[in-house]
């Protein structure tokens, strides 16, 4: 697999190597040279497949022979160890629920597969230290992924006070080989602390510089993968009219959705929602790229007014002809917010406000005849003090949350200042 970064067309790496460096030169995104485009009688074919094995077939086209199929199994086995189940709300309108693995979120898709990828491109003696920015979710999937691997550390920057208690609990909790900072900042803050980082070519090299955000190329290949176990759980006559609504904030989810479409997996369009931060809403509206500043909101794991990934997005539409004006979009500020998690909840579907974002966007623009599918990102309980307010009921908590919600937080509040974390990362390489 050849991969081209996309603010230098002459930076070209191979598959391994974009694991391991992350980002390129000028901070730029990783991209394939070619995304398979697969003939639909194959497609059929891996529909039929468990998830394991379709997975490794989707991720051995994209990736080539650079790691053999019988590896990549062995990998995609190891790294999803859970289902990703459609669950019906009404006629026309289904979720694919990602939260079903060990931190109840969808990153935890990538978070593993990342894991497995790295450990099988590193030598044995190499020490890697993988920095990554969370608005949320990242951070428990990356941490849970990695903890207790040799010669792996992994430093987490996070905005303080601004993601839910609970999903703090999941990675600030652990310690060992995860360092967790409380940035008094926002996340685009915590987001810019990591490409200063990538940019300091000394530090760099010091300390084996990685990172497991959505911009890391494993990541993004193994959120492929569930958009096919999707379509493999609707019946024939729903797959050629469906219709997918994801919620988003780095973007990486939509860049995925996009490559399994790119391959030929029967999607009809995207939709595109996002919550107060909606540079990109705004953008496709008036072709004007204008951010402002990130505002905090109840779907805090959205909470992105620069989407690193949008780059990818943009490139792949003009890769395959695509008109941008075909992608949906739509946007929710809190109080549309809670009004949706009432209305789904309403329907017999309890959800928490990301899922409720995509699955009012999508109502509201869904055609007669078509299919709905909106991702559920995140289990309910991991927002269970704004979805308890929202709805006055309490939720029971799963046994991930449960385990770790008293244990003492081992986070360190630092300011965005980049030499204040340069000399904790470097600290951080002398001590292990």
């Amino acid at each position: 697999m050849k991969l081209y970064n996309l603010k230098d067309h002459n930076e070209q790496v191979s598959f391994t190597q974009a694991v391991k460096q992350g980002l390129g030169s000028q901070q730029g995104l990783f991209f394939p040279h070619e995304v398979p485009e697969i003939e639909s009688t194959v497609i059929e074919e891996w529909l039929s497949l468990d998830f394991v094995t379709r997975s490794s077939k989707i991720l051995s086209a994209l990736i080539g022979d650079e790691v053999s199929e019988e590896e990549l199994f062995q990998r995609v086995s190891t790294a999803f160890t859970f289902p990703a189940p459609v669950k019906a709300v009404s006629d026309n309108v289904a979720s694919l629920e990602l939260f079903h693995g060990p931190t109840l979120a969808f990153k935890d898709f990538g978070g593993r597969f990342m894991a497995q990828m790295l450990a099988l491109a590193k030598q044995p003696d190499e020490k890697i230290t993988i920095l990554t920015a969370t608005s949320g979710d990242t951070g428990a999937a990356v941490a849970h992924a990695f903890y207790g691997m040799e010669n792996i550390n992994v430093v987490i920057l996070y905005p303080e006070g601004k993601i839910s208690p609970l999903q703090e609990k999941l990675f600030c909790t652990l310690g060992g080989n995860i360092t967790t900072l409380a940035i008094a900042d926002d996340f685009d803050a915590c987001q810019s602390l990591v490409k200063h980082a990538f940019d300091d070519q000394e530090l760099k090299k010091a300390i084996g510089l990685n990172s497991a955000n959505s911009i890391n190329i494993s990541r993004l290949l193994a959120q492929v993968c569930y958009y096919f176990e999707a379509v493999a759980q609707l019946p024939q006559e729903k797959r050629n009219q469906l219709v997918i609504s994801v919620p988003s904030g780095n973007f990486g989810d939509l860049t995925a959705g996009l490559i399994a479409k790119a391959m030929g997996l029967p999607i009809k369009r995207f939709i595109a929602a996002t919550n107060a931060n909606d540079t990109v809403p705004r953008f496709l509206a008036s072709g004007q790229w204008t951010p402002n500043k990130t505002v905090a909101t109840l779907s805090n794991a959205m909470d992105v007014s620069q989407p690193n990934n949008w780059p990818r997005v943009e490139e792949l539409f003009r890769r395959k002809n695509w008109a941008l004006n075909t992608l949906g979009y739509g946007a929710l500020n809190d109080e549309q917010t809670r009004a949706a998690v009432r209305s789904l909840a309403s329907q017999g579907y309890v959800s928490e406000p990301h899922a409720a974002i995509a699955w009012q966007v999508l109502t509201e623009q869904l055609q007669e005849g078509e299919y709905g599918l909106f991702l559920g990102t995140a289990h309910p309980a991991k927002f269970k003090e704004s979805v308890e307010d929202i709805l006055g009921q309490t939720l029971p908590l799963p046994e991930p949350l449960a385990e770790r919600a008293d244990l003492p937080l081992l986070s360190k509040t630092i300011s965005a200042d980049f030499s204040v974390l340069r000399e904790i990362l470097l600290d951080s390489v002398s001590h292990n």
